[in-house]
């Protein structure tokens, strides 16, 4: 089955293989790979149950083994916001790459605005709880407590030492694996990432509360409170007794010696008491300080860390090279299904691949120079490719065919651009001007010429009410489609603009440029919002997800760069190509990007 992730969802249960939930009609597959089947958790309880999470058992579908994953749900309040999540997420990757670690595979932000929670999704850990261990095989004697301890607390001091905070250190989170494997601390969901600014500020109340420190449950957790949490499981194994029965509210102290059925030595009562002092300053301040007295006076040394780091969503991977052009790649067009992939070149041929067999499924001939731009029609059944030799082709799929051909420029024709329903076409070219094709009609409709320098690339806004351009002498020239009138000119690139699109709400403007930079930019005000340089060589293009939290940009300097444009955070770079990337684009459904190089080849990327 396929378990609907909408908190509000009435009817979950969905059947294996579903895409969109047939009761609410949300996605069912998570960052169109990992298929939740089961929720099997709730996070964060315990009394905050404004905080709590679901958890769910997942299979992630781009992976040829479907491993199974867990999805966890964190709601964020106004003190945690997107960035601070977005940071804690950046430390478990770190956090992560330890052997006793769930690696974390993915992270995914609330949509703006809305109430929804923030995901994580973490390596699925098969075992036995300490909960379960404790039921099914009666309390602990001190050698376990032991071993316990010089398993967890090396593992601890990574956690702390690597800028994070657990928060939710209890006897479900600590699992022994079968076959005798080290015990694996999970479930980091409630962690909080640390500085030197945030350790002062009161931070959110969360985590399981008979587990708990004194100063957690004042929302001030800091690292000492996960001792204090491990020495609270530690009695808790010992006497079988749930933590609040073991507090005298008279004494004020914990009084677990007294339901001890085994008698432990003075040495480790001595330790965990010292764990468990109300007083942050009197408590064990570190990890590999309990450690040393555990093992008279043993320095713990630093723990191994995983050899391979695993790297968060974005993270993608070349799973195939398509080679079949003969000369350099720079156009690229996924069908509106990323079932196929449309590509064109130097060597003046249109070639459409499938990408689930990853072979060429069709060429197209008839172009006498470069191609340097081509668009599927919204309806698939088409491409349409622009040329060298002055000329707009149009192809069709099924046939195997040209349909038609245009020759309304008197030069070569570097941009096109398709509106999302089809209807309109727009051309840019060498003879400096634009040509904006009503389909349906099959004429041109508006005609920009005798501008004052060429225009190298072209967007259409959602809502077909705008068109803009970048220029060779770095402006974007926007146009109201509406009165066919130049609304606007914004100055801000120092060379030619080189790619150029719309946010998917149209409120935002996003360009590259021969400067070597992107420039996201307010359409209403004009206002630059964000300048990102990360490239070293001319931009070529750029392509953005439907969600419009991927920018996918790509460049003479042989990389692709995958961008978060609402934090401007850089979060993967691509680097396989030996010669200038000249075209990238993004599925519709963001699983898969294509590149497009001058050593002749296509590369296609996926999660991995």
């Amino acid at each position: 089955m396929s378990y609907c992730l909408n908190p509000n969802c009435p009817k979950p249960l969905n059947p294996d293989n579903g895409r969109f939930c047939l009761n609410c009609g949300s996605k069912l597959l998570l960052g169109s790979r990992y298929r939740p089947l089961q929720a099997i958790a709730k996070t964060g309880g315990d009394g905050y149950a404004n905080l709590a999470g679901r958890t769910f058992l997942a299979v992630d579908e781009g992976e040829i083994s479907k491993r199974r994953c867990v999805i966890k749900q964190v709601y964020l309040d106004r003190r945690t916001n997107a960035a601070n999540f977005r940071n804690t997420a950046l430390k478990l990757q770190q956090v992560g790459q330890h052997p006793q670690i769930p690696a974390l595979l993915a992270y995914f932000e609330p949509e703006p605005g809305s109430n929804s929670p923030a995901l994580l999704v973490q390596e699925f850990i098969e075992g036995q709880t300490l909960r379960e261990k404790l039921a099914a095989e009666g309390a602990f004697n001190e050698t376990q407590i032991r071993q316990l301890l010089n398993e967890i607390l090396p593992v601890l001091q990574f956690v702390h030492e690597s800028g994070v905070i657990h928060r939710d250190l209890n006897p479900d989170n600590l699992i022994q694996p079968p076959g005798g494997y080290q015990l694996m601390l999970v479930d980091f969901s409630a962690a909080k990432a640390t500085s030197k600014t945030n350790l002062a500020q009161k931070g959110t109340l969360i985590g399981s509360v008979s587990f708990a420190a004194p100063e957690q449950l004042l929302a001030q957790a800091v690292g000492a409170s996960d001792i204090y949490s491990l020495a609270v499981i530690c009695v808790y194994l010992l006497t079988q007794i749930e933590p609040f029965d073991l507090f005298s509210s008279q004494a004020g102290i914990s009084v677990w010696q007294d339901y001890l059925l085994t008698p432990v030595s003075q040495q480790l009562s001595r330790i965990i008491n010292k764990m468990l002092v109300d007083s942050v300053p009197n408590r064990y301040q570190s990890a590999a300080e309990v450690f040393r007295d555990l093992n008279s006076g043993q320095t713990l040394t630093k723990s191994a860390v995983k050899s391979v780091t695993k790297s968060l969503v974005p993270t993608w991977k070349c799973w195939q090279t398509l080679r079949g052009h003969y000369s350099s790649v720079h156009a690229l067009s996924f069908s509106p299904d990323g079932k196929l992939l449309a590509s064109g070149g130097a060597d003046r041929i249109v070639k459409v691949w499938d990408l689930q067999t990853a072979r060429e499924k069709a060429s197209f001939s008839g172009h006498r120079s470069i191609i340097e731009a081509l668009v599927f029609t919204p309806d698939g059944q088409k491409i349409i490719s622009s040329s060298w030799d002055y000329t707009i082709k149009f192809w069709q799929l099924v046939n195997q065919e040209e349909l038609q051909t245009i020759q309304a420029h008197s030069g070569w024709i570097k941009a096109l651009a398709i509106s999302k329903d089809g209807q309109i076409l727009a051309s840019a070219s060498s003879d400096r001007s634009v040509k904006v094709w009503d389909l349906r009609k099959n004429a041109v409709w508006l005609n920009f010429s005798e501008l004052e320098n060429e225009i190298f690339s072209l967007a259409i806004n959602p809502e077909k009410s705008l068109l803009v351009g970048g220029s060779s002498a770095g402006e974007i020239i926007i146009w109201d489609l509406r009165n066919s009138q130049k609304k606007v000119k914004i100055a801000g690139h120092d060379r030619s603009v080189t790619a150029i699109n719309f946010s998917p709400s149209g409120k935002l403007l996003i360009s590259a440029s021969a400067d070597k930079t992107i420039k996201i930019w307010h359409l209403a005000s004009g206002n630059l919002i964000r300048n990102l340089a990360a490239h070293s060589e001319v931009i070529n293009s750029l392509s953005i997800n439907r969600e419009g939290n991927l920018l996918i940009s790509g460049s003479d300097d042989t990389l692709i760069k995958v961008w978060h444009p609402g934090s401007g955070d850089l979060l993967d770079t691509l680097a396989e190509h030996s010669a200038p990337v000249k075209a990238v684009a993004i599925s519709l459904d963001s699983s898969a990007i294509a590149s497009a190089s001058q050593d002749k080849t296509i590369k296609l990327w996926q999660f991995h």
